[in-house]
């Protein structure tokens, strides 16, 4: 005997329940995911409920669907892992039939039912208001940075392409001197060595026609900035260094915690986004009047004004920094620990 808890020995025969209903209590969120998701005519929302003729049975949208918002409710975005999921987590056992999609049908779901998806977001809104769940009229706004999977270097910016060309050009004259300098050697090692370097030119010279190609495209964009992988992230900076990504805006119930509005941008700021997101509120919730919090990102004169004007009573703090830097006065702050 020891003072620590003892688990029952592997060896140990267990009479497990019959059914696998027994598993999942009568309070238990999937149940409402069940529910919700079978109440819906997912024909009408844009949702392929008429199987293929021909070819492998394909799992039935409701499936994949009572999957991805599994996913999102415990906080398991990857495909690879809701894969693993279903096939070990008694409650997606129960949600799901004991279905166990792939990793790339899920993600084939979730990028061919974009709009699909959204209308569930705009449903299930409309159920929070017929349970009168957004009746204190009272909206909290926030923005999040997700990383794209475009890389940095696949991000291009008239700065960035400037630099590039300066380092390209910078390189081929050092190329140059080099070849120069061996050409004055007769020994056969120097004939490796200028062909070597010739090779580098082409590929610069290569890349030099690709990156015009990105110039010309660059100067039709609307800001200025093109991302070859995802075309609509942009450059932002996030809380710990700059990314490659999007800027996630939602707006949610106080009380709650229910997303009545949300919307993916590539701003890099908000100071642009409290009128919009506001406004999207306003309708889901289905109030006259409405009050909004945010924090001093959102901070704009023009923004609050159209707010005010729009019954939309709006807290934030004053960004003091942005308007005194203008006068070239700065205030010191005190940090309490």
């Amino acid at each position: 005997m020891t003072d620590f808890i003892e688990g029952e020995a592997r060896t140990q025969a267990t009479l497990f329940p019959e059914r696998l209903d027994d598993y999942i209590t009568e309070e238990n969120p999937v149940r409402v995911i069940d529910v919700f998701i079978d109440s819906l005519n997912l024909s009408d929302l844009g949702f392929k409920t008429i199987p293929a003729i021909r070819g492998r049975p394909a799992y039935h949208p409701s499936t994949m669907l009572k999957l991805y918002v599994y996913g999102y409710l415990n906080r398991i975005q990857s495909s690879r892992r809701l894969e693993r999921e279903s096939g070990r987590n008694v409650e997606l056992m129960w949600l799901l039939g004991r279905l166990a999609p792939d990793f790339k049908t899920i993600a084939d779901f979730r990028k061919d039912n974009p709009k699909g998806i959204r209308l569930v977001c705009r449903d299930f809104v409309l159920i929070c208001r017929k349970l009168d769940l957004f009746k204190d009229a009272f909206i909290a706004i926030d923005g999040s940075k997700f990383k794209a999977v475009n890389s940095r270097g696949r991000n291009y910016t008239q700065k960035k392409l400037k630099n590039r060309f300066a380092q390209i050009n910078k390189s081929i004259d050092k190329y140059l001197k080099q070849i120069i300098s061996a050409d004055r050697l007769e020994a056969p090692a120097a004939k490796v060595k200028t062909k070597r370097l010739e090779n580098k030119i082409n590929k610069l010279k290569k890349e030099v026609k690709q990156l015009n190609k990105i110039e010309a495209q660059l100067e039709a964009s609307p800001d200025k900035q093109i991302s070859l992988t995802d075309p609509d992230a942009r450059a932002m900076r996030s809380h710990t260094a700059g990314m490659i990504g999007y800027n996630v805006q939602t707006a949610v119930d106080v009380k709650h915690h229910l997303i009545a509005a949300h919307e993916v941008t590539n701003e890099g700021t908000d100071r642009l986004q409290l009128m919009n997101m506001a406004t999207q509120a306003k309708q889901a919730t289905g109030h006259d009047e409405l009050s909004v919090v945010a924090d001093r990102g959102y901070y704009k004169s023009t923004e609050i004004k159209a707010c005010e004007d729009a019954g939309i009573k709006t807290y934030l703090p004053k960004n003091s920094d942005l308007e005194q830097s203008s006068k070239r006065i700065f205030w010191k702050r005190r940090l309490y620990l």
